[in-house]
């Protein structure tokens, strides 16, 4: 039973991701196909991941599950709202994703299910999590959940853990075909509560962002700024570029660092602009950590400008 459920997980992503190199959705693409993606602020050391999950396992067994972090800073909607903008993407239409990042936990906050112009269902808190997807990928329908009708039977006396109680149950009922988008609740204004943030532009001879996020792993400094918009100063594989970065007015880092296409362009423990896996404007030091090195971390607050020396 178990490798009929995995082959035919693993027939409906390949038709799907067949569809979409192709550059045409499927017919049917905003159809669940049984998947389920969780992220959250949990982290892994107590049972409250596994708890999400076993609801969902309560809905319909077959259901696939699959987590994309349960890292996120507790707290920090914005990189929640940045991590699911740069994964989504590479799911296929009908993937419901979880997620939960949720301060106001158990207050008059809406809980929402956000499908996508691209097909993609997004179970969370309407705080500003949902902001990058939805402009990213579009706002098809937003829809408020019933908790008369889809919340866990027995936790209505819970407040604090709707990941559980709520999100995962409703993420499990639209993923599995229990119930459609259409029964999850009722239709709101196709808009999300959006949190505030800077656009890569160009100004003049150089280009200005923000730095969303960072590389934690290896102390790489995201920035917001886009293969597209970084193209538009002309700069050439293997040549330098002017670096600023700032925390609110305070300059952190200034120097002129090569742009190259990977780590190992450079000696080691050398600076390098490179643009990563998202295609978004980069700065790392090959084996070493250039945030922790250079005291850089992110958010709304960082500022970078980047140009011709």
């Amino acid at each position: 039973m178990q490798c009929l459920v995995t082959l035919r997980h693993s027939l409906a992503i390949l038709v799907l991701g067949v569809a979409i190199a192709f550059g045409a959705a499927p017919a049917g693409a905003s159809e669940p196909v049984g998947i389920v993606v969780y992220q959250s602020d949990f982290g892994l050391k107590d049972g409250a991941v596994s708890a999400m999950r076993g609801v969902a396992r309560t809905v319909d067994r077959d259901l696939l599950l699959e987590n994309l972090t349960h890292e996120i800073p507790p707290f920090n909607i914005w990189e929640g709202a940045y991590r699911l903008n740069t994964t989504a993407p590479y799911w296929p239409p009908g993937t419901v994703f979880v997620s939960v990042v949720d301060p106001g936990v158990g207050t008059d906050r809406k809980s929402v299910v956000l499908l996508t112009k691209s097909g993609h269902y997004f179970v969370s808190p309407d705080n500003g999590t949902l902001t990058l997807v939805a402009d990213t990928l579009g706002i098809e329908a937003v829809r408020e959940i019933d908790e008369s009708r889809y919340r866990l039977p027995g936790s209505e006396a819970s407040y604090t853990f709707h990941g559980r109680d709520v999100y995962s149950y409703a993420a499990a009922h639209i993923a599995s075909g229990t119930a459609t988008f259409e029964q999850i609740g009722p239709l709101l204004e196709p808009n999300v509560f959006h949190l505030d943030y800077q656009a890569a532009d160009l100004r003049g001879d150089s280009v200005a962002g923000t730095i969303p996020i960072l590389d934690v792993q290896y102390g790489n400094v995201w920035t917001n700024i886009d293969r597209a918009t970084f193209a538009k100063l002309g700069v050439e594989l293997g040549t330098p570029i002017a670096v600023r970065i700032y925390e609110g007015e305070t300059l952190v880092y200034d120097a002129k660092i090569p742009f190259v296409s990977t780590f190992g362009d450079v000696p080691q423990d050398d600076p390098l602009a490179y643009l990563n896996s998202v295609n978004n404007l980069s700065f790392a030091i090959n084996w070493g950590d250039f945030a922790g090195t250079h005291g850089v971390s992110s958010g709304p607050e960082w500022r970078v400008e980047v140009g011709k020396p």
